[in-house]
């Protein structure tokens, strides 16, 4: 009787990697949670837990990273499979792919946390049943997924929507911004660290109807309005700890149509209560989508039979290990 398969996933993000293994059906056999210390350690750590997972439960069929960046994606590339030039500290030009070929001889995908994370929400939450859809996520930093006919889209690599310059929202126009590279861009800010370098305290510190917050939704429908004028989603679905205030993503409605200004009869008629939405596949869906994508790795398709299991299984599963 033929093995089953079994497929690897990473969600690498600045605070912590999330690794796990499921099966065929979607079935999560084995996770971790590591903090994200230096790279030889948690590098490490991943590699142990994938020995241990594939002793237990048998021999991988692929592997699929979905990683904080930027990242080279593009397969001829002298760097390809790492991160680049990231603000995350000792970080740049580190080998993930590389790294994980030299204990994993299988097929092995690399991907921005924010496309695994839109895989999930196709699969599992708000961009199910949609075509194109944009996934972004303002925390630590600012990160831009996009689904383009079903699939993530990377071109000649990965699009960095986080660090493109805005109109300065109204009463901020004296902060420089903390961006190590550009100064003021969208993530310089409007992340969490900016917001902390403002105003003195972090962002779930300040009180519900602080003037930061709309200042910050006013660069994030500012993105939005970008990403709707250059993509013209079916959704943008916005996640990330910034966005957790209860009202934000109302905040963040009013002001985009406000900048879209009634231009183009198409994007007038957006109803902005489904259009600009919440995620909704649950904290796991970077690590599911990572899943997934292994799993497409080998079967050049979706699992969209994962629908309910997958994401029951990996919340499950994540909460015992956190």
């Amino acid at each position: 009787m033929a093995e089953p398969n079994l497929f690897g996933g990473i969600e690498a993000g600045g605070t912590k990697f999330l690794c796990g293994v499921a099966d065929e059906n979607g079935v999560v056999l084995d996770q971790i949670r590591i903090p994200t210390t230096t790279p030889d350690e948690t590098l490490s750590a991943a590699s142990a837990f994938f020995a241990r997972a594939q002793g237990r439960h048998g021999p991988l069929a692929a592997l699929s990273i979905g990683s904080f960046g930027p990242l080279s994606l593009r397969a001829t590339a002298p760097d390809y499979g790492s991160i680049t030039s990231t603000p995350k500290v000792g970080w740049s030009q580190i080998d993930l792919l590389g790294h994980f070929r030299q204990t994993l001889d299988v097929p092995m995908a690399l991907d921005t946390d924010v496309n695994c994370a839109a895989v999930g929400e196709l699969l599992f939450g708000s961009g199910r049943g949609l075509d194109t859809f944009c996934y972004v996520t303002i925390g630590t930093g600012i990160g831009v997924g996009l689904l383009i006919g079903g699939a993530p889209h990377g071109g000649a690599n990965h699009p960095e929507a986080g660090h493109i310059r805005l109109p300065r929202a109204v009463g901020d126009q004296a902060f420089d911004g903390i961006c190590p590279f550009h100064g003021d861009c969208l993530e310089g800010l409007a992340s969490g660290p900016a917001i902390r370098a403002r105003w003195g305290v972090p962002a779930e510190q300040l009180a519900p109807g602080h003037p930061a917050w709309g200042i910050i939704a006013d660069y994030v429908a500012g993105l939005c309005a970008s990403l709707t004028y250059i993509v013209r989603p079916d959704r943008i679905i916005i996640g990330g700890g910034v966005m957790q205030p209860v009202n934000m993503h109302e905040q963040v409605r009013a002001s985009l149509e406000r900048q879209l200004a009634g231009y183009d009869s198409s994007v007038a008629g957006l109803d902005m209560n489904t259009y600009v939405a919440a995620p909704s596949a649950g904290d796991s869906a970077g690590l599911t989508g990572a899943l997934a994508m292994a799993y497409r790795m080998i079967t050049r398709q979706w699992p969209m039979h994962w629908a309910i299991g997958a994401q029951q299984n990996a919340a499950s599963t994540l909460a015992k290990v956190s």
